[in-house]
């Protein structure tokens, strides 16, 4: 995987160990040369991922709607920042430069935007893995609603799977990276 977009919070949530661990996946892709696509916010888990990256010499490109690029403070010190017009271009254009996709905490977008890229794979528009950051059970219980969905016979088995989940980022890289090779 050269690069992997990232979708996760522009702010920093409750517990630092949000932000501990977007410190950790930052480092964790520059120390091994995975590029990071995300949002480009300055602000919150996005930025705190992105400045980590920058901070140990990896590649960081941001992709940020117009309207969205004062009120999320768009971040100057990227490798490169790409404006669109629509969070339809943002989302196209992300999945179009990255290699795989992880969520950390996050709300509503986080969400839509996982559960895209997600979708896009069990429809086959790609084969991109797709990761679940788990910091402090946050998502336990998503994770137990799609389990549900599996015993109701709404989700197939082999599409539950496409989501690999993990709390350490480290190890999260390394299951997407072999799923990749499958």
């Amino acid at each position: 995987m050269n690069r992997i977009c990232v979708y996760c919070g522009s702010r920093p949530g409750r517990e630092p160990d949000y932000l501990q661990s977007a410190q950790a996946l930052g480092e964790t892709l520059a120390e091994k040369n995975i590029g990071l696509v995300y949002g480009g916010a300055s602000i919150g888990l996005m930025g705190k991922v992105a400045d980590a990256i920058l901070e140990n010499g990896g590649e960081a490109i941001g992709v940020i709607p117009r309207s969205l690029q004062d009120r999320e403070i768009a971040h100057e010190g990227l490798t490169e920042l790409k404006t669109v017009n629509s969070m339809h271009e943002r989302k196209e254009m992300m999945a179009k430069l990255s290699d795989g996709f992880i969520a950390l905490p996050g709300g509503f977008g986080t969400l839509e935007e996982l559960f895209e890229a997600l979708t896009w794979n069990q429809l086959d528009i790609h084969n991109k893995p797709c990761g679940l950051l788990n910091i402090n059970h946050y998502y336990d219980a998503l994770c137990d609603f799609l389990d549900k969905a599996v015993n109701q016979a709404f989700i197939k088995p082999h599409h539950r799977s496409l989501l690999i989940t993990h709390d350490k980022p480290d190890q999260l890289i390394n299951n997407m990276a072999q799923s990749a090779q499958l």
